[in-house]
């Protein structure tokens, strides 16, 4: 028999929707501020010469690195060189810094498992912290390479250099803040929806690019059919991975209180296949791109000798090369065995579960529970390690048959699949939400009808 919560996310509609007035304001809040981000992608950095530093960007010849990620990434900010060209990109490194020093730093591992709603918000602060560091330290990067690249800026100089890392640090904190807003007042993660708005921008061009090349015969339609096949065959393929998770069944002990017999409830431990997420992906396509980047600003300087090896491999380490593919492969392999370390401990979670009296049937608590725990974690990581890989790769191999041109990462397709997952689950949430409420205030008035057409008793 269905729970009353299954009844009543069946009973959704359209009409159900409509009635839920307080949802659309959250979603016309969501839909107003990244308006205003999409706005803030076309307004350049004072001082830029916008038209040449498009050109640079538009050579089908560049290979510009980790600055295509975060072009794409920042929804085309990047190759306008707008006020929001970092986009949340400093943010995200530095949550992701602060969640692994938590697991390995003392002093934060504590604040993070004892300090509660107070340690969380502290935790949140020095994340704010950093996020104006690391964007400083970018935004001084991105200046000092301008300004030595003849021909991208009007004035270069000091003065230049300062109105850049204020314009963009400045962009940062405040696409962190309304990130924020939108969290608080809006529907869905705020700072995975603005990073979603930036890829999503970038698909009509990508869409546009194959078109183009079908009609001037480079591309043939039955190429096309299948890349569009395949896109849709790789969006349920995520969605499944997304969703699949392992439930291991948690027994608790019955307990009589008085004359009565208490607990022996039973509840699960969901462990889902891709515990890491696309940060894996996120880390390895940043290390790969790092050598070309590098090769790209110093491309005019004449490089020492003990750096000639620079420019051969940073030939190999572009898209659809075979070195770049089997070492993308091994940091994606990696990086999810290490970060699914950091984020799920199984000797706390097997000590939690002896804490409150739970148990694994057929597994002693403590020492073999845990155990258990990192033998079941070890073979679903393995399992969500060879689906990130295989999402990430298959545009290297269409890049490697077909072109740059092509160029769609699996990174943002697993980023833009998660984004609208978990943002329709929040809009579905608040649905129901509506649906109790309004249960309840039916209930109500039932009850004083009720009660007011009663017959008093003598």
């Amino acid at each position: 028999m269905a729970s009353a919560a299954e009844q009543l996310a069946a009973n959704m509609n359209m009409g159900s929707f409509a009635k839920a007035t307080e949802l659309h304001k959250r979603l016309l809040f969501t839909l107003g501020a990244l308006l205003v981000y999409r706005i803030g992608t076309y307004v350049p950095i004072p001082g830029i010469n916008s038209e040449a530093f498009l050109a640079f960007f538009q050579n089908p010849q560049g290979q510009r690195g980790i600055l295509d990620m975060f072009n794409m990434f920042s929804g085309g900010a990047v190759e306008r060189m707008a006020v929001f060209a970092l986009n949340v990109m400093p943010y995200i490194s530095a949550s992701i810094i602060v969640q692994l020093m938590g697991a390995v730093y003392p002093p934060w591992e504590k604040l993070k498992k004892e300090g509660g709603e107070s340690g969380r918000k502290q935790l949140n602060q020095y994340t704010r912290y950093l996020t104006v560091f690391l964007a400083l330290a970018q935004s001084f990067g991105i200046a000092a390479g301008l300004n030595a690249q003849s021909g991208l800026i009007d004035q270069p100089g000091i003065f230049f250099i300062i109105s850049t890392v204020t314009t963009l640090t400045g962009g940062t904190m405040f696409l962190m803040w309304l990130g924020e807003q939108v969290t608080a007042r809006g529907v869905g993660n705020g700072i995975s929806l603005i990073i979603f708005a930036g890829i999503v921008a970038v698909l009509p061009s990508t869409v546009a690019r194959l078109l183009g090349l079908a009609q001037q015969g480079q591309m043939s339609a039955f190429a096309l059919l299948a890349i569009a096949i395949m896109a849709v065959g790789v969006i349920v393929f995520i969605v499944f991975m997304e969703r699949a998770q392992r439930r291991l069944l948690i027994q608790y002990p019955k307990r009589q209180e008085g004359n009565r017999m208490t607990g022996g409830e039973r509840s699960f431990l969901p462990l889902k296949v891709n515990t890491a997420g696309v940060i894996p992906a996120i880390f390895a396509s940043s290390l790969l791109m790092l050598p070309t980047t590098v090769a790209t600003f110093t491309a005019q300087a004449n490089l020492p000798e003990w750096m000639s090896w620079l420019p051969l491999v940073t030939a190999q380490l572009t898209h659809g090369q075979p070195l770049f593919m089997i070492l993308y492969a091994i940091l994606i392999v990696f990086f999810c065995f290490f970060y699914t370390s950091i984020t799920f401990n199984p000797e706390d979670t097997a000590e939690n579960l002896r804490k409150y009296g739970g148990f694994l049937p057929g597994i002693r608590p403590g020492k073999r529970t845990a155990e258990y725990l990192d033998y079941v974690l070890t073979r679903l990581t393995v399992i969500g390690a060879g689906y990130i890989t295989a999402v990430c790769l298959l545009p290297e191999f269409l890049v490697s048959q077909m072109g740059n041109s092509l160029y769609f990462g699996g990174t943002s397709i697993l980023i833009v699949v998660s984004v609208t997952m978990d943002t329709v689950a929040q809009i579905q949430s608040q649905l129901l939400a509506h649906q109790y409420e309004g249960l309840i205030k039916k209930a109500k008035l039932r009850g004083r009808g009720r009660g007011g057409s009663a017959p008093a008793r003598r």
